[in-house]
């Protein structure tokens, strides 16, 4: 484990990996509720659902409810990929390891952030727009979406933290977003039993080079890494969507098209999801306004890419977010999620 400042252990008997005071400070200041190396935050889109000003394409493309969304991380400051367009803290990153005997225990994350998320909602109730019922209904989440910030497959013990969320009572669904560095982790969730209701790979690179370039892995087969978690997505008994974030002077040439395409057969996802970079967050000191696309761009790529998938067609999209869905017609599945079971996916 990394002897640097960003992470140090408790002195007690617990030993337990603990960010570090100084970036628990930076973090809090940022309006994160912090236990230990987990997280959880009140995302824009859910504060904006307090006052009834809109709701995310999550509840516009499947149906989640923005309010009792849950966004949370077992991974605050761990990850193997140091994004140039991720808006959350990559600068505070530092190591790859989290040894199983040195984390907390799923109901000690997900029960402490429960606790953190309640006191961020608390403070909406002085504020005269907010929708007091919508309120009292998110202290209660029914969707968590396991995505906050860092790597959530780096987790030792993500498969019973899962299998945890799905017990709570008013559990609807779970997502799980990976960056694919830890394909043995979703084989793992596969043989454990252990799906979540629909599982993200993030898809920014048509090719090796890009793949170096976009993500920053520090992994060197982190391309091949990548490869083996796409390859198990192509039977993966639950919701699968690749999403791919598009910026300007980096992978947005039509000319990858082809390319992108011939990985998404690959995967076979049941859907496609084609967002624009978004100028926010820590992604500011990387990159420019200007590499952000425009709407009318995403959409042009979308038709492409389709026209190079013709099991594929246009679901929805969310101007505001700049953001396209794709759906595949052949592994083909209800677009809206109702509610959680067991995954009866083709």
């Amino acid at each position: 484990m990394s002897c640097s400042d960003e992470y140090i252990s408790h002195t007690d008997t617990s030993n337990l990996i603990q960010i570090s005071p100084s970036t628990k400070a930076k973090l809090k200041k940022a309006k994160y509720g912090v236990y230990n190396h987990s997280a959880v935050e009140l995302c824009h889109w859910t504060k904006k659902s307090f006052s009834n000003e809109g709701t995310c394409y999550k509840h516009k493309f499947y149906g989640i409810s923005t309010h009792r969304c849950m966004e949370m991380t077992p991974t605050a400051m761990n990850c193997e990929n140091r994004c140039i367009y991720c808006w959350r803290p990559t600068e505070f990153y530092d190591t790859l390891e989290m040894p199983a005997n040195l984390v907390d225990e799923p109901d000690m994350i997900i029960n402490n952030l429960i606790e953190e998320r309640r006191r961020l909602i608390v403070g909406h109730y002085g504020n005269t727009k907010t929708d007091k019922t919508k309120l009292d209904e998110s202290l209660l989440p029914q969707h968590y979406a396991i995505s906050l910030s860092g790597e959530p497959t780096m987790y030792p013990k993500l498969p019973d933290l899962i299998k945890y969320l799905y017990t709570l009572k008013n559990t609807k669904s779970v997502f799980l977003v990976t960056n694919g560095q830890e394909p043995e982790m979703l084989q793992r969730l596969i043989d454990e039993d252990a799906l979540p209701t629909q599982l993200y790979l993030s898809t920014n690179a048509s090719n090796k080079k890009m793949f170096s370039i976009v993500n920053r892995p520090r992994y060197r087969d982190a391309w091949e890494r990548w490869q083996k978690s796409l390859e198990l997505l192509s039977d993966m008994n639950t919701r699968i969507v690749l999403r791919m974030t598009i910026i300007r002077n980096f992978n947005e040439s039509t000319s990858y098209v082809n390319e992108f395409a011939e990985l998404m057969k690959k995967g076979n996802p049941h859907f496609i999801e084609i967002k624009s970079y978004m100028h926010i967050g820590m992604s500011t000191q990387r990159l420019e306004r200007s590499d952000m696309l425009e709407m009318d761009e995403i959409r042009n790529y979308s038709n492409l890419l389709c026209k190079s998938l013709s099991r594929f067609s246009i679901m929805d999209e969310s101007e505001i977010s700049r953001i396209l869905v794709l759906q595949n017609l052949e592994r083909f599945t209800e677009r809206w999620i109702e509610g959680y079971e067991k995954p009866l996916i083709q």
